[in-house]
């Protein structure tokens, strides 16, 4: 087959816009905000990953724009080479104290953190233990190791241990998950993979992307929430969430760390995090630090938002933990799930449609999201539009 046919034979795309129902690349024009102006109209926003609102921090803000003054645009080089500003350093020195661990490595993305931590982790003779849930992220970490990979059942412990048993005992053996699941806002089940890990010797890692900032004390993420710090080898995270800026990151022991900064090809041939990205994360996890109290105003948000939504008949899945500031409303349905988000654009409301490959086919859903600066009569404005627009859908 020619090489572009798959390209000219990709008409799905151009039949949703046709129809049009096509609901990506909508254009921003102000800040990440409880509130945005988007194609010319205000609309509130419940579909970004900026849980404690800290993008529009003056404080965060004014560290960015202090360092590149400083530092200049960028740093044109890797970490190895011209890459290393003394910003990396204090940026992990910080994080690796407020997570409780030895060291800490930088990464210049959140989806590359994954990349280069599970492929230099793992290897041809060793096994990984996939969610099946686990970002995208996570799966082409383990194509990139060549470790054996397996996916066991979403939270299913049974099916994790079956799958242990049947490896050779002293293999090198990675149990990964997500700590909060971008798409369900679910908790793994860590006491469990912990105790599992200890039978099976094997390793566990969580992809903490949206566990920092949203739960554990002071918004310490999974490992803490349960509190099982000493149980998680390694713990990735982002810079993109809730310390509204741009990379990502790994907390592990300092023998651990030192291995993925000199293994780790996604590490060695890229270029570092951009002052400004640098600053600004370091001053997001500042203000996180001495204010702890942001972390409790999303979760009350998240609890009156459920309840809200519950209170006007809009139906979501019960959650395990009410806090969690991810509420998915199951649309079931592709195109009924477009219908339905570009009608919510239309009112105002921005939300997330969710399709295939990110769902089953027949688990369509509207992703939303809350800040900790949303406010209590914002939401209600949000709740009321969602349900007329999804109860006379």
């Amino acid at each position: 087959m020619p090489l572009f046919k798959k390209c000219e034979d990709f008409v799905y795309i151009r039949e949703l816009v046709d129809k049009g129902i096509y609901p990506y690349f909508h254009e921003l024009e102000s800040k990440q905000d409880i509130e945005v102006m988007m194609e010319g109209k205000r609309r509130i926003m419940l579909g970004s990953n900026n849980y404690l609102g800290l993008t529009v921090n003056q404080e965060v803000i004014d560290a960015g724009v202090e360092a590149m003054k400083k530092y200049g645009t960028g740093c044109s080089g890797s970490r190895f080479l011209n890459g290393t500003l003394d910003l990396h350093n204090k940026l992990e020195r910080e994080l690796a104290d407020f997570l409780g661990t030895e060291d800490c490595v930088t990464f210049s993305t959140g989806f590359q953190s994954n990349l280069g931590i599970i492929s230099a982790i793992c290897g041809r003779q060793d096994y990984i233990f996939n969610d099946r849930e686990n970002h995208a992220s996570i799966y082409d970490g383990c194509r990139l190791s060549y470790a054996k990979v397996t996916r066991y059942r979403h939270n299913d412990m049974a099916d994790l241990e079956r799958r242990l048993a049947e490896t050779p005992i002293d293999a090198g053996k990675l149990i990964v998950t997500d700590g909060v699941f971008s798409m369900s806002g679910d908790i793994c089940r860590l006491p469990d993979i912990a105790e599992l890990a200890h039978k099976y010797k094997a390793r566990v890692m969580v992809d903490d992307a949206h566990g920092l900032g949203v739960i554990g004390k002071g918004g310490r993420g999974t490992a803490s929430y349960f509190g099982l710090e000493k149980e998680v080898d390694i713990t990735m995270g982002t810079f993109s969430k809730s310390l509204a800026s741009l990379g990502g990151y790994m907390v592990a022991s300092a023998k651990v760390c030192e291995y993925v900064r000199h293994n780790s090809r996604p590490f060695i041939f890229s270029a570092s995090l951009t002052p400004a990205s640098c600053a600004t994360a370091r001053a997001a996890l500042k203000v996180i630090r001495e204010h702890p109290e942001i972390v409790e105003r999303l979760g009350d948000l998240a609890e009156y938002y459920r309840d809200g939504l519950a209170a006007r008949g809009v139906p979501t899945v019960k959650a395990e933990n009410k806090r969690i500031p991810i509420i998915p409303i199951y649309t079931y349905d592709a195109e009924r799930t477009l219908l339905i988000s570009k009608k919510l654009f239309e009112e105002g409301v921005y939300v997330n449609p969710v399709l295939p490959p990110a769902t089953a086919p027949t688990e369509c859903l509207l992703r939303t999201s809350l800040m900790a600066t949303h406010t209590e009569s914002v939401l209600d404005e949000a709740m009321d539009i969602i349900a007329r627009v999804v109860l006379d859908d």
